[in-house]
């Protein structure tokens, strides 16, 4: 929020007891973490939550209750009706339908749709199916810790453990992200099909999902493949997704061009590339994207979903961060 000099008169940081007390220097100031309770919420205008499903099932109703905007990073209420799922490059106009508490998405569903929707928008999107290349940062600072860690033992010949992820994930990759569901897809998989039909407004949109855990730091990749109504046309897919805000084309295969993680660190666009007619289907078109999970996939969307609304007057500009 500093860094995009988001127009708040106070800014507060509260997380669990555990954590509250310490406390946090950043851009020359020092911040007080505090604990997270009913009482805090009546005086402020916005909430941003990022503590895990069942802290925000407790404490974001309360915050509505005392009149605080709650915008969360879990996935506790994205699929509820009454509460709007924003990407707001995608779909800003359900802001103005919140009643205290919006959800920001799953950071593959962010990342895929910066590529998907611009084509949407042109062609009708019909189905999808998709492969995630999901970076260790999505579970976590341990599994950063366990990637580099095994990396290390790797290179020194030492015995390789794992705790975080059930196999290695060093030099490996785990076709598995969170836990799986009776049809066999996990349910990182089912987000990706119901966040997506939410999101872009499609009810009846269909979507296969595989998602797999990949040895890399930060950066969620994935890869698309999408039937539209229409007849595609590929330079009009380059110039929709060069235009759209938030993507940006990076396609130049005979000079090695084309979106890699490492170029996406820390970035605020998700990158585009690998644009081509899907051979095998009549109207379709594959292409991969690639962003960063923690920014656009998290923490930038979220503050983007609070710069929407205090554009659009839907919000007061004291803030406050809530994390475990």
């Amino acid at each position: 929020m500093i860094e995009r000099d988001f127009p708040a008169r106070e800014l507060k940081l509260y997380s669990s007891a555990r954590s509250a007390g310490s406390r946090i220097d950043f851009n020359g100031r020092e911040f007080l973490v505090e604990e997270a309770t009913p009482e805090i919420f009546s005086d402020l205008d916005i909430a941003l939550f990022s503590a895990g499903g069942e802290i925000t099932k407790t404490l974001a109703p309360q915050a509505v209750e005392r009149g605080c905007v709650v915008i969360d990073n879990s996935s506790a209420f994205r699929m509820d009706p009454e509460v709007p799922l924003i990407i707001p490059e995608i779909n800003p106009h359900t802001a103005a339908d919140h009643k205290g508490l919006i959800a920001n998405p799953n950071c593959s569903t962010a990342v895929a749709l910066m590529g998907l929707y611009p084509l949407h928008r042109l062609f009708g999107v019909k189905r999808f199916f998709a492969a995630t290349y999901q970076a260790v940062s999505g579970t976590g600072a341990a599994a950063i810790k366990e990637l580099d860690k095994q990396t290390r033992d790797w290179v020194e010949g030492n015995e390789i453990v794992n705790e975080v992820y059930p196999h290695q994930i060093a030099f490996n990759v785990l076709p598995h992200v969170d836990i799986f569901l009776e049809d066999g897809y996990t349910r990182e998989e089912l987000k990706m099909r119901n966040e997506s039909a939410k999101i872009m407004e499609i009810p009846d949109l269909q979507v296969s999902c595989t998602c797999v855990r990949v040895p890399v730091f930060r950066a969620h990749s994935v890869a698309i493949n999408a039937e539209f109504e229409k007849t595609v046309d590929l330079e009009e897919a380059r110039r929709a997704i060069a235009g759209f805000p938030g993507s940006e084309m990076v396609d130049d295969p005979e000079n090695n061009g084309y979106p890699m993680p490492l170029d996406y660190q820390g970035k605020i666009p998700c990158g585009v590339g690998r644009l081509r007619k899907d051979s095998a289907f009549d109207n379709g078109i594959s292409f991969w994207v690639t962003g960063d999970q923690l920014w656009k996939g998290a923490a930038l969307n979220t503050v983007q979903i609070a710069e929407l609304l205090h554009k659009k007057g839907l919000v007061g500009v004291r803030a406050s961060l809530s994390g475990n």
